[in-house]
């Protein structure tokens, strides 16, 4: 979350902020929350006085007991009102902090001034050149349902039967092609590009989605389970990005960067009627995730550098993909810049997002109190965290198919996954 100080030393930033990012609806909540910090401050410094003023009373009537000479019934009796009045000011204050705390909460992260200002994703901009690779496509071709039916390797009609629409199975050769993808992206980016592997936890608390930004404002689109008071994670990010919440981490340990599978369970709620075929929008996909904990001067830097380590893995798969630097008002309101990649579709003819790398600044590590200090004798700062997809597999798995599709339906496994597959072509059984 936004820092309280921050907020009330520049107002008006964070007033242009909610306009660009098509949120002018949201400012009277800025208002409300400076408001309510003013009354704060004000109730602050009066239960300050009034308890030092208790604490000097406090004393005389000890020193007129000790004495023994007088009476104390008065300042008793005036100290109690005293008292009363304390702890009706406590109880507002408790009441203050928690409305404050909601507004933070729900305010979103600053934009970087690299931003561009846009109104909708129509306003994103194509950063560099799209990407592109010779498949030779020149023959009519499937779309990956088509692919995946007639090869016998996804069944989207059983995955619904078992658990319902956006649920998909991957059968026989289609399951090893998935995990060849999944694996060989974790070797990737531990291998080639320094990261620790972690095995995190698919269900967390709401202390972790709390910390990362999913709680309490996309509450709605996660699954539930409420007899454990737990949460089927979303994306890897939660819980790896937790695994430092209320830590102070080491200077001379950043930058720390995280490679995580894990399966993503999403309720895409409102989504329907948008790209609802097949893999373009599902509830259960695989992903794998990085995320990198920097420190505040270095992590524009490593956004950089996650952009092209979730490129690498389309270069080596020869995948056909653009970047896009997300405008204000198409980008996540945890972000304060994003970039998304998008592999194309040939049978669908369009782009589709497969990653998105995000830096947050210190929003989440405000909200998970995750510090360090640049040296020993220094104050503690919040550290930056950033992640990105590196990648999601649905999505990529709909342009493998039908980039390495071939005239007479079948699929030509590409050269990187080889190893991984066991097998270089999967035929019709």
């Amino acid at each position: 979350m936004l820092d309280i100080n921050y907020i009330r030393q520049n107002p008006n930033e964070v007033s242009d902020m909610l306009r660009n990012r098509q949120l002018a609806s949201e400012e009277p909540k800025l208002h409300q929350l400076l408001d309510l910090d003013r009354e704060r401050k004000e109730l602050v410094q009066r239960s300050d006085e009034q308890k030092a003023l208790r604490n000097k009373v406090s004393k005389e009537v000890a020193d007129i007991k000790k004495s023994g000479q007088g009476s104390a019934d008065d300042l008793i009796l005036r100290m109690k009102s005293v008292s009363e009045e304390i702890s009706g000011m406590d109880t507002r204050l408790s009441q203050l902090e928690e409305e404050i705390e909601n507004i933070l909460l729900a305010l979103p992260n600053k934009l970087s001034p690299s931003v561009p200002v846009g109104k909708s994703a129509a306003e994103n901009e194509i950063f560099g050149e799209p990407v592109t690779f010779d498949h030779h496509l020149d023959f009519p071709v499937k779309n990956h349902l088509e692919l995946g039916k007639s090869l016998g390797i996804l069944d989207f009609e059983r995955g619904a039967k078992v658990s319902g629409a956006g649920f998909p199975a991957y059968i026989g050769k289609g399951a090893r092609l998935e995990r060849a993808l999944i694996n060989f992206m974790l070797d990737m980016h531990t291998e080639n590009h320094g990261y620790t592997e972690v095995f995190p936890p698919f269900f967390v608390n709401r202390e972790s989605l709390r910390g990362t930004g999913q709680w309490p404002k996309f509450a709605d689109q996660v699954y539930y389970m409420q007899e454990d008071d737990l949460y089927a994670i979303p994306t890897a990010e939660v819980p790896v990005t937790n695994l430092h919440r209320g830590e102070m981490l080491e200077n001379k340990a950043l930058p720390i960067s995280y490679a995580a599978y894990s399966a993503c369970f999403r309720r895409e709620a409102g989504s329907y009627g948008k790209d609802t075929r097949g893999f373009l929008r599902v509830h259960q996909f695989n992903k794998v995730e990085m995320v990198k904990f920097t420190r505040p001067d270095a992590s524009y830097e490593a956004l950089e550098q996650i952009r092209k380590h979730a490129e690498a893995i389309l270069i080596a798969l020869k995948i056909p993909y653009r970047v896009l630097l997300l405008c204000s008002g198409d980008i996540s309101a945890n972000a304060t810049k994003c970039y998304d990649i998008e592999v194309w579709s040939p049978a669908e003819e369009k782009y589709l997002e497969a990653s998105s790398c995000s830096n947050f600044e210190d929003y989440q590590a405000r909200r998970a109190n995750i510090r360090f200090k640049p040296d020993g004798k220094s104050k503690p700062e919040f550290v930056h965290t950033l992640n990105g997809s590196g990648l999601a597999t649905s999505r990529l798995m709909v342009s493998l198919l039908e980039h390495y599709q071939t005239a007479d339906g079948n699929i030509t496994v590409p050269d990187v996954l080889r190893h991984y597959t066991r097998f270089d072509e999967i035929t019709a059984p």
